[in-house]
Order: C-alpha cells, then structure tokens, then sequence
C-alpha cells in the first residue's frame, strides 16, 4: 500500500499548523515554502479540511488558516483517513457486500488485521506529539 500525495503533503501542511498553532493564522503561501509544497495544491487539500471541521480560514491582513481544535486533540490516522476516504488496505473490510467471496475469504481477515494495526498506530500519534518529536523538519 502506498499514500497519495494528497494524504501525505496533506499531513505535512497539517503538522506546519500546528507547530505554529499558538501563533494563530498562518497564510497559505507561507506554509507552502516551509513544506515544499505549492500553494495552489494546498489550496485544494485545505479544501476537505474546513469542511470537515479542522481548519478554519480567517479573513483579513493578519488573516490565513488555523487548527480548530489543539494538536493534542489530532490524529495522524483523522487526517489521513479524511484525505484517504478511509484507512483500508481493502475495500472488502469497509464494504464486504462488494465481494461475494468475502466470508470465506482466507486474505480478507489479513488485511483486516492489518488495516486495524496500521489505523491504531496512525491514530495513536497526535499532531502535538509528532511536532514535539522532530522539532523543524515536516518534509517526510
């Protein structure tokens, strides 16, 4: 299994939020620069972010985007799995009506333990404890 660029530059944008998340808004094109990333692309990735309730954008010279909740309160897994469309290795685990094979399947419970390890971890790691953990470099 491999990430999307948008789950991955989406986290990396995510995290530069919130280690300047006591410095309030921070503008796009500055997060753009510190990760790497273009602005018209983190444009697009903010986009499922507001609606979905963690970021909000304020508007104005001292305006930009910020966290509406505290990184201690952020997942790695909710930020993956919104920009994912979910945590699935397989799409038998979420929907097992898709594959008719699915009770007798002797992979499906594989990929069920698995999606659950990997789901657990990324859930397990807050937005506050990974920027605590490695200080200034958000590009991986």
């Amino acid at each position: 299994m491999k990430l999307s660029t948008k789950a991955r530059y989406g986290t990396r944008m995510v995290l530069d939020m919130a280690k300047h998340y006591d410095e309030g808004p921070v503008q796009i094109g500055d997060i753009a620069k510190r990760v790497d990333v273009s602005v018209k692309y983190l444009e697009q990735l903010i986009i499922p972010l507001k609606k979905a309730g963690y970021v909000e954008s304020i508007r104005g010279p001292k305006g930009g985007h910020m966290l509406t909740k505290s990184p201690n309160e952020i997942s790695i897994g909710e930020i993956v799995g919104l920009l994912e469309g979910g945590i699935n290795l397989s799409e038998c685990i979420e929907n097992p009506d898709m594959c008719d094979k699915s009770e007798d399947c002797l992979t499906r419970s594989i990929w069920k333990e698995a999606t659950k390890a990997m789901s657990d971890k990324l859930n397990s790691i807050t937005l506050r404890e990974r920027v605590r953990e490695r200080g200034t470099s958000l590009n991986n």
